[in-house]
């Protein structure tokens, strides 16, 4: 995960997944930095934000959307997305969002979220 996401990220997604240190803290951003360092993993590029990749967050900003409705469009398959490990943050290619099924999908704004997906 270090290679695409910041420690904050990082943190979240290891408490999400219930993977506590030892003494049962919770992991922090400090942590898995300091981690990080002692044990030679370069950090990740996630502070550039050069636009190719997006946050699931970020994706409904751009497309000034609910993240649901992202959410929605990743579980049925029109929208590709990645996650590195289960539980971490979906990776969205900025590309994909100018796509004409995920455009069409988008542009359904008051209607209910009930997409038909074609074969």
């Amino acid at each position: 995960m270090a290679a695409r996401w910041a420690d904050e990220d990082i943190a979240a997604t290891l408490n999400r997944m219930h993977l506590p240190l030892g003494q049962g803290k919770t992991w922090t951003a400090h942590r898995v930095g300091s981690i990080r360092r002692v044990r030679g993993i370069h950090a990740s590029l996630s502070a550039e934000k050069d636009g190719t990749w997006l946050t699931l967050r970020d994706a409904a900003q751009q497309c000034d959307v609910t993240s649901h409705r992202i959410r929605k469009l990743i579980k049925v398959g029109l929208l590709p997305a990645e996650q590195v490990v289960p539980s971490a943050p979906y990776q969205i290619r900025a590309a994909d969002l100018q796509s004409e099924g995920v455009a069409r999908a988008m542009g359904r704004n008051g209607a209910p979220c009930h997409l038909q997906v074609e074969n």
